[in-house]
C-alpha cells in the first residue's frame, strides 16, 4: 500500500487551523517540524513551543476518495495561504523492521547492553535491556542517554532504590533494575512515555519492581539514586524538588545539558550536593554528585 504525504511551510499562527483542516480531510497523522533551522533547546516547563516557520506534514492512505478530498483541499489552501504544498507519494514499508535495521545492540560501560527485542549481546557477562521498537523513545543512541547509561554501569546499584525523572522509554529505570536496584520509580508527564515504560519493564521482567507515574504522584520518601535526563532549564527549576527526592549520601546524575550550561547546573545543585567532575560526550554534559547531610 502506498501513501500520500502533503507538506506546507507556514507561519506558526496558521498551524492550528491548517492542522484541523488536513485532519478533517482524512489525514491519518500530522507532524510539525522546524522549517527554518530554529532549534527549541529550552522550552518552558509544561509547554510545547512552535517555531516561527513550521513544516506541517499530513499523511493520507492511498484511497481514491480520500486522496481526491485531500488534493482538492490542498489546492484550496495553497490559494488561500499563498504557499505551494509539497506532495509526495511514499511506498509502504515495514516500519518496525526499518527501526530495527537502524538500531543495533550497543554496550554502555563495562557490562550494560541495550538491544532491540529479539537480538542479543555477544558478551557472556552482559546485562541486557531489550526495548520494543514500537514503543521506545530512548535507545541510548543520543549522547545524553549514553552518558546516563555509562554512569549507571559504574554505580553501586545493588539493593538500591532509584528515581528516573523524565523517563521517556524507561530505559534508565529498567537498566538500573537489571543492574541490581531493588525498586525504581519512573516519572514523566507524558502518558505515552509512561505506557512505553510499563511495556518495556514487563518485557524485561522488572515490572513488579517499577512504578511509573506522573510527577504529582511520586511516592513519599527519598531514593538512593536519582537520574534526570531532561534539559538545563527544567533542571534548574526543579533543583530543590529533585534534591528533596534523594536521601542523605544518596547519588544524583543529571544530563540533557550543553557544555556551556554546566556551570549553571552545578551552581543550582551545589547547595545540596558534593559534585563530581562533569562527564562529557560531544557537546553534552552529565553532572553528578553525592547528597550532603542535612
Amino acid at each position: 500500500m502506498a501513501w500520500l504525504q502533503i507538506s506546507f511551510v507556514v507561519e506558526r499562527d496558521c498551524v492550528p487551523l491548517l492542522e484541523a483542516a488536513l485532519e478533517n480531510a482524512g489525514a491519518l497523522a500530522t507532524t510539525l517540524g522546524d522549517a527554518a533551522d530554529e532549534p527549541q533547546l529550552e522550552p518552558p516547563l509544561g509547554t510545547t513551543p512552535l517555531w516561527r516557520r513550521v513544516r506541517l506534514t499530513a499523511l493520507y492512505p492511498n484511497q481514491p476518495q480520500v486522496l481526491a478530498t485531500a488534493l482538492a483541499l490542498s489546492r484550496s489552501l495553497a490559494a488561500h495561504l499563498g504557499v505551494k504544498p509539497q506532495i509526495e507519494r511514499i511506498e509502504d514499508r515495514i516500519w518496525e523492521q526499518t527501526w530495527r535495521d537502524d538500531f543495533e545492540p550497543a554496550r554502555f560501560g563495562r557490562r550494560l547492553w541495550i538491544c532491540p527485542q529479539g537480538q542479543s549481546a555477544d558478551d557472556p557477562d552482559a546485562v541486557v535491556v531489550e526495548l520494543d521498537p514500537g514503543l521506545a523513545f530512548g535507545t541510548g543512541r543520543h549522547p545524553t542517554t549514553a552518558l546516563c547509561l555509562r554512569w549507571l554501569d559504574g554505580a553501586d546499584l545493588v539493593e538500591k532504590t532509584v528515581i528516573d525523572y523524565g523517563c521517556g522509554s524507561g530505559v534508565l529505570a529498567i537498566a538500573a533494575l537489571r543492574l541490581g536496584a531493588i525498586h525504581a520509580v519512573a516519572v514523566d508527564h507524558d502518558l505515552q512515555a509512561l505506557e512505553a515504560t510499563r511495556a518495556n519493564a514487563e518485557h524485561n521482567g522488572v515490572a513488579d519492581r517499577l512504578f511509573a507515574c506522573p510527577p504529582e504522584e511520586v511516592p513519599e520518601g527519598p531514593a538512593d539514586l536519582l537520574l534526570a535526563n531532561i534539559l538545563a532549564g527544567p533542571l534548574v527549576e526543579l533543583a530543590a524538588r529533585l534534591a528533596a527526592l534523594v536521601r542523605a549520601e544518596g547519588r544524583l546524575a543529571v544530563s540533557g545539558i550543553l557544555h556551556d550550561q554546566s556551570a549553571q547546573i552545578m551552581a543550582a545543585y551545589a547547595p545540596w550536593f558534593r559534585l563530581d567532575k562533569p562527564r562529557t560526550a560531544n557537546e553534552w554534559v552529565l553532572v553528578s554528585g553525592c547528597r550532603k547531610q542535612s
